[in-house]
């Protein structure tokens, strides 16, 4: 079994002025630079031979190359509490077919449609049991949070392990936008 899920990179350059950010909320595990993404589909755990026809069919996705931009921040509710604080990305149609199709390609290779609504974001940082107070002033002060565009023309399929520090990423395969 391999954890997989289909993400949009980030410029480091984009990356460098998220990770100012990256302060006042006591307890955060921030994101290092190089985990800083936008999902496009989580796919989960999946064996061998379905990621192989995964990638298959991901290879068959489509698209001309737009570009997105981050605007805004907020936090993720568990509904156990507070439990990640993340940069949005402005409404974009081409991102959301993007995703779509990611989705269409899980459904066809048998993974169970996604029951969330999809919020594309860049998780900043994982909390566990924050001060709300601290959250709520991190939003505020990151609320106005606007990112000059960002060329789309490819994604990836990513691993994720869990290591004692949090998650790392591999890039698996990249599919270019043409």
């Amino acid at each position: 079994m391999i954890r997989l899920f289909a993400a949009l990179s980030i410029p480091p350059e984009i990356g460098q002025g998220l990770q100012t950010r990256q302060t006042g909320i006591d307890g955060a595990r921030w994101r290092p630079l190089e985990a800083l993404h936008v999902t496009l589909r989580f796919f989960g755990d999946v064996r061998e031979d379905v990621a192989r026809d995964l990638d298959a069919e991901l290879i068959g996705v489509s698209g001309q190359p737009f570009a997105i931009e981050l605007a805004g921040a907020g936090a993720f509710d568990n509904g156990q509490g507070l439990d990640a604080v993340w940069a949005g990305v402005a409404e974009n149609a081409e991102l959301r077919r993007l995703a779509g199709a990611c989705e269409s390609a899980a459904r066809r290779v048998g993974l169970k449609p996604e029951a969330r609504n999809y919020k594309p974001h860049v998780t900043l940082a994982y909390l566990r049991h924050p001060d709300p107070a601290q959250v709520a002033a991190w939003i505020q002060g990151n609320n106005l949070l606007k990112s000059p565009p960002i060329a789309v023309d490819r994604f990836g399929v990513y691993a994720s392990f869990q290591t004692h520090d949090g998650s790392r990423y591999r890039l698996e395969a990249e599919y270019p936008l043409t």
